[in-house]
């Protein structure tokens, strides 16, 4: 079982100049004690369900650039890109950008973005869901022909291109892992099993029972689509903290782990750089048993 990091709360400590420098120990010491992901969040304010707006919060892809230059191992993406943020060759770019100065460990993680108040705050269109997910299908297919060898044109519904011309391509072969995020049944697992490498699941207090559930709709996608189900990677940001109740975190993870689950990701509830430094000393050694 691999352990990923998601890193989504700059508020900790309070002084926006300690941001860089603790970020960056805690993606250091996060990379060296073997946890295998680290992701961030596209949202440019912060999450108002969790915490005031007016929090800190950084672009997400310039931030992943700079945890690149200090990493060597962990693959590195956003948990998830929001598809009205940027223009769809615009991000196969800044992925391939990614991958290119981090060695190959980008990933795209990508869905349908929600959160009205900051589009609305800083101009970007808001659309219907329906548009929203249409879209969605448009950007995965734009990206897969920006990293094929294929540079012509791509004529959709709503993005036209006149070249996907992209030099240098990624050095992630075939090119970098899709993980596409959520857990809608009609349209965002049926978008996993068409065009992902990998799913993003949220475990919930209720346990595996919906993760199972959910997993069990992508299975149904699977099967209509001719995919193969055992293909895609499952990932699952976890519900229990892996600090405060570690026997009940590993519970729940060997409880993914029997759905087939290769990764679950896990949200610092403390100083980062203590939460990663504990992370590997109290809990990666445990999570090598399981899976």
């Amino acid at each position: 079982m691999k352990l990923g990091l998601h890193y989504w709360n700059y508020s900790i400590p309070a002084d926006p100049a300690a941001i860089a420098p603790t970020l960056a120990e805690a993606a250091t010491t996060a990379d060296q004690a073997g946890v295998a992901s680290f992701t961030v969040m596209d949202h440019f304010f912060q999450m108002d369900a969790v915490f005031a707006a007016e929090e800190p919060m950084l672009e997400a892809y310039t931030t992943l650039a700079y945890v690149a230059a200090k990493t060597q191992r962990m693959t590195l993406g956003v948990l998830v890109t929001g598809v009205m943020y940027r223009y769809p060759g615009l991000l196969a770019k800044t992925v391939s950008t990614l991958d290119v100065l981090s060695g190959g460990r980008a990933r795209l993680g990508i869905g349908a973005s929600w959160y009205e108040r900051e589009q609305l705050g800083l101009g970007v269109p808001v659309v219907p869901v329906a548009e929203r997910f249409e879209r969605l299908e448009e950007t995965l297919r734009i990206c897969l022909q920006m990293w094929s060898a294929d540079d012509g044109p791509f004529n959709g519904q709503h993005y036209q291109l006149a070249e996907t011309i992209n030099s240098p391509q990624p050095l992630s072969r075939p090119h970098p892992p899709i993980m596409i995020g959520g857990g809608g049944e009609k349209k965002t697992l049926l978008l996993v099993a068409r065009y992902a490498d990998a799913c993003n699941l949220f475990g919930t207090a209720q346990g595996a029972d919906e993760v199972t559930r959910k997993l069990d709709v992508l299975r149904g996608h699977c099967a209509a689509e001719g995919r193969d189900y055992d293909t895609i990677e499952k990932t699952v940001v976890a519900h229990t903290s892996p600090l405060d109740d570690t026997d009940g975190f590993l519970a729940e993870v060997s409880d993914y782990a029997a759905l087939g689950v290769t990764e679950v990701q896990v949200t610092p509830d403390r100083h980062p750089v203590e939460f990663a430094q504990r992370l590997g000393d109290e809990v990666l050694p445990r999570l090598a048993d399981i899976g």
